[in-house]
């Protein structure tokens, strides 16, 4: 069972928060955040992203850049951009995209049940990038930004949530650049509250759906400032990092594509024939060709679109890793054939997320970078959670949630 509770949530006035909301720290690099945040003193870039008000080409892991997170952090705060709520609340966060919504409640997850496997994991995380966020974190004292959990579908708060997004809304604005709509409602009401503590009570697990470094480094500060406190109780605030938990049956997982730059020395005819061993293989010709369903692969490579099938000899239904696309595919084409023995560092491979869209693959091997590109089925939900079940990990670049969550709306403090 998993254990919440509401905070007093940091957030902006209604009138500045298209200002101060940003997109994810890791989803652009610090001259795209420059750009995006040019002429806009309010944006959260210049905390989650401070090395934009150095001189280009300063590193973002420089010791001063960290400070300057704290110290506009501060700054915000007594400009009145980021204002304290009253009282300890939930939140309730709708996305809007392609005309879909789905509804997350912002709420406290608590440290031990990261720590004891109650929420849970299916990638792996770098601990240079886990130090990263633990020293935002530490040098702010503060969830600057939240993680994205998704949990088993719970009809008592779906009820809890209808109730309040039939309501008028705190914020509700469509986000440049991308067109998703962002939509936030505040739980205060006591009743409320406390139902959706003791809903969450019955729920067994949670899953980290996207933000797996900065699960780790959140849960990791809090259980670090837990045993540096010689008076500690359990009930600290930093006992608790934020997260906006979604049920796991309005999520969808969409594509995650790889580009390769070589064929590791053969001719696009040769690797077609060398697939043939364990896919069957049908040329689509010019027009983009997309999988219609799992263990059926797209790949574009000599000017032309094919569709790659699976053998069925080749994964086996009952191994939860085994049978995914993303595994078939390393081993029986990027590896076997191509080389590339490990995703996470060989540098002939990349990965394009699918809201780009097959069209960004095909550009990519047209204009010479990448000599191939396979797209593959997406991954579902519960294969997700079945993994994660079983402890078992998921390769690499397996999972791509869109949207991405807006970070701005609501921030934690750690006391």
């Amino acid at each position: 069972m998993v254990k919440i509770r509401p905070f007093k949530g940091i957030r902006p006035p209604k009138e500045l928060v298209e200002e101060v909301a940003s997109r994810p720290y890791d989803v652009l690099n610090s001259e795209e955040a420059r750009a995006e945040a040019a002429g806009n003193e309010k944006s959260l870039y210049h905390i989650i992203k401070p090395e934009i008000d150095f001189p280009e080409g300063t590193d973002e892991h420089d010791p001063r850049v960290y400070e300057k997170a704290a110290e506009n952090f501060r700054m915000f705060q007594e400009k009145g951009w980021l204002v304290q709520d009253e009282k300890a609340c939930y939140y309730v966060y709708a996305q809007t995209m392609d005309g879909k919504t789905q509804y997350g409640l912002v709420v406290g997850a608590y440290v031990p049940d990261y720590m004891n496997g109650n929420i849970k994991k299916h990638e792996l995380t770098r601990r240079d990038k886990e130090e990263d966020r633990m020293k935002h974190v530490r040098v702010n004292n503060a969830n600057i930004e939240p993680v994205f959990f998704a949990y088993p579908e719970n009809a008592e708060l779906d009820a809890i949530v209808k109730k309040y997004v039939e309501r008028k809304p705190e914020y509700d604005f469509i986000a440049p650049g991308d067109g998703f709509g962002h939509t936030f409602w505040v739980i205060d009401a006591e009743e409320d509250i406390e139902a959706i503590t003791r809903a969450f009570e019955k729920i067994p697990a949670m899953y980290i759906a996207d933000g797996h470094h900065r699960s780790a480094a959140a849960a990791l500060v809090g259980a670090e400032k837990a045993r540096q406190n010689p008076n500690h109780k359990g009930d600290e605030e930093y006992n608790y990092f934020m997260a906006v938990c979604f049920p796991a049956n309005q999520l969808t997982i969409i594509d995650y594509n790889r580009v390769v730059k070589d064929l590791n020395g053969l001719t696009p005819q040769a690797f077609i024939e060398a697939l043939r061993k364990h896919f069957e293989v049908e040329e689509k010709g010019a027009e983009i060709y997309k999988p219609q369903a799992l263990h059926n692969f797209s790949l574009y490579v000599g000017g032309k679109w094919y569709s790659l099938t699976a053998k069925p000899d080749t994964y086996d239904d009952t191994d939860p890793i085994g049978v995914l696309d993303v595994t078939i595919s390393s081993r029986l084409i990027l590896d076997e054939i191509l080389g590339i023995k490990d995703l996470r560092s060989d540098k002939r491979i990349d990965f394009v997320g699918g809201i780009r869209g097959l069209g960004e693959l095909k550009k990519r091997v047209d204009s010479g970078e990448m000599q191939m590109a396979l797209a593959l089925y997406p991954v579902s939900m519960k294969q997700l959670m079945d993994i994660a079940d079983t402890g078992n990990i998921m390769p690499p670049k397996t999972t791509w949630f869109e949207p991405k969550l807006r970070s701005g709306l609501v921030v934690h403090k750690l006391e």
